[in-house]
């Protein structure tokens, strides 16, 4: 927090500069975090169940062998994930992380989160 309010002070007294908005933006970056959360590379099925969590991941040999591709799983609907026998709480998990993961909001993981 003492690195944002150098340099909010930088910005301060530089005045009026035109390369304000640049200094601003690198000060910033500098801000992230150096440690990252890791994410899957490779996501199929199995790793994007597993990163949605709440007993999710016990469909994924009926997923996998009724859907088979990741692609067809982020733009499958409701009705067919309710004929594979998927409970509501699951389908609504499923369709919620889909539409996140195609926005890019979300990524499942590489390690479990910690309780």
């Amino acid at each position: 927090m003492a690195l944002v309010a150098q340099c909010w002070n930088r910005l301060l007294a530089g005045g009026g500069s035109t390369d304000a908005p640049r200094s601003l933006f690198h000060c910033l970056s500098a801000v992230r975090s150096y440690h990252g959360a890791r994410y899957e590379v490779k996501v199929g099925i199995p790793e994007f169940l597993k990163g949605v969590g709440n007993g999710v991941e016990a469909h994924v040999a009926k997923l996998e062998a009724e859907i088979g591709d990741f692609q067809k799983l982020l733009v499958t609907r409701t009705l067919r994930l309710k004929n594979l026998g998927i409970p509501c709480k699951h389908r609504k998990l499923i369709l919620n992380y889909s539409q996140k993961y195609r926005l890019g909001l979300w990524r499942p993981r590489a390690e479990p989160q910690k309780p």
